[in-house]
């Protein structure tokens, strides 16, 4: 048996991943320690775990930030992420690595899993390997990992071969480091050589590749090429879809002998049904598709009364008989959504152009498997024409359901278990 600590940020979006990793892991006979808000004490307990509260520091309401940080409201692109980036993320990381470090003088683990944007786990690999234990990051998110052959994480921009892309690559990333997170990347080096004495690194936002190692739960057919990557990083496969207690609706039979678009904004990101969901039904009303609504467990009266004959909704859906009948995807790109739809071979329409929804949304539109509509709001006759161009152009269905062969040939959690016992084997110092 093994122990394991688990650290995640307080947002639903990295708590329900790590969620699934917990219950594996004690699925195997490990210990599962979970440190996290304590607005996930319940669901951390009812996976088997045993919950840790982050400190008051740390604790903050992701699910909720501009109502957390009201100055974040409006902001948008660079301006937002630099934002988001200090105070959501870099800031609490002292409290973070505080309260690991009192965990560890408690019990000693095996390794820390953390999702990347848990930034104490960051200042924790800044000490030297005999004095922790090993730090492997969990890729829930688009790889981020720096390299001469990919622009910055962030800007949403797709790989560009040859001198030429090497050269805008370096560029680019110049200015992201010393310009638009020029005052992030200061502010996160200082707090680095005051927590543990020493320096970062290297960008704050790569810091995942230089952990002892990083779990990428993907396929690489889903990720660009890298020349450069580092052995550390591996490529696990996603994680499985949860297992859906979601009752079928009773509309569900209207689904049989009809083209099926499903369009969701998740569950988070939906408090405003305009930005998508509406755009879809309002573009698709009249069309010979059932157009399937889910709300992400808003109620149906978030919808207007009156809807079109082609619509049918419900607050959640049961994701692995749903995806089989899908013809078409339309989403604002959440990393996990996206990655069970292709593991169906559903091509896709994506809008999403935050968060790391830029990221995701840029990955869909180079893989081929869909169209990146490039927006957080698309009218109703973008989502018209793209979701006509998907259907009628058999190379998005072929492309997904290439990525469809390379996602299911890896399985996210045998490839975690990979990663444990390599990270296992290394002859490294176990911490004094």
């Amino acid at each position: 048996m093994s122990s394991y600590l688990l650290t995640c940020t307080p947002a639903h979006g990295h708590v329900m991943p790590l969620l699934q990793i917990a219950r594996h892991l004690l699925s195997r006979g490990d210990d599962v320690r979970f440190l996290t808000s304590r607005r996930y004490a319940e669901a951390v307990r009812d996976a088997g775990a045993q919950f840790l509260p982050l400190p008051e520091a740390a604790d903050v309401d992701l699910d909720d930030a501009d109502g957390a940080f009201p100055d974040r409201v409006g902001l948008r692109g660079p301006a937002a992420i630099r934002f988001d980036m200090t105070n959501l993320f870099l800031r609490p990381a002292p409290a973070q690595l505080a309260a690991v470090r009192a965990e560890l003088a408690v019990a000693d683990v095996d390794a820390i899993l953390t999702e990347p944007l848990f930034l104490g786990a960051a200042l924790l690999t800044r000490l030297p390997r005999e004095e922790r234990p090993p730090v492997i990051s969990l890729g829930i998110f688009p790889l981020g990992a720096q390299s001469r052959d990919t622009a910055p994480f962030g800007l949403g921009i797709p790989p560009l071969r040859g001198p030429v892309g090497r050269l805008r690559n370096a560029i680019l990333a110049t200015v992201a480091e010393r310009g638009v997170f020029g005052a992030v990347q200061r502010e996160a080096e200082a707090m680095s050589v005051r927590e543990v004495g020493r320096p970062l690194g290297g960008f704050v936002l790569d810091w995942p590749s230089r952990a002892d190692a990083l779990v990428q739960f993907t396929a690489p057919e889903f990720e660009y090429p890298r020349s450069d990557l580092s052995d550390s990083v591996s490529f696990a496969g996603p994680l499985p879809g949860p297992a859906s207690t979601a009752p079928l609706p009773q509309w569900w039979s209207d689904l049989d002998g009809r083209p099926v678009v499903h369009v969701t904004q998740g569950t988070i990101a939906n408090s405003d049904f305009s930005q998508l969901v509406l755009p879809t039904i309002d573009g698709l009303a009249g069309s010979d598709a059932l157009v399937v609504v889910s709300t992400g467990g808003r109620p149906r009266t978030a919808l207007p009364e009156e809807l079109p004959d082609n619509v049918r909704v419900a607050q959640y859906l049961p994701y692995d008989r749903l995806l089989p009948r899908v013809d078409v995807l339309v989403t604002n790109g959440g990393y996990g959504g996206v990655q069970q739809a292709l593991a169906h071979g559903v091509p896709l329409v994506v809008a999403g152009q935050t968060e790391d929804k830029i990221e995701v949304s840029a990955r869909v539109g180079w893989s081929g498997a869909g169209i990146n509509l490039k927006t957080n709001r698309p009218t109703a006759a973008q989502v018209a024409r793209a979701v006509g161009r998907v259907r009628s152009d058999a190379a998005y269905r072929t492309r997904a359901q290439a990525l469809a062969t390379a996602l299911r040939a890896r399985s996210g959690l045998d490839g975690l278990d990979r990663a444990l016992e390599a990270v296992a084997q290394k002859e490294i110092p176990a911490p004094r």
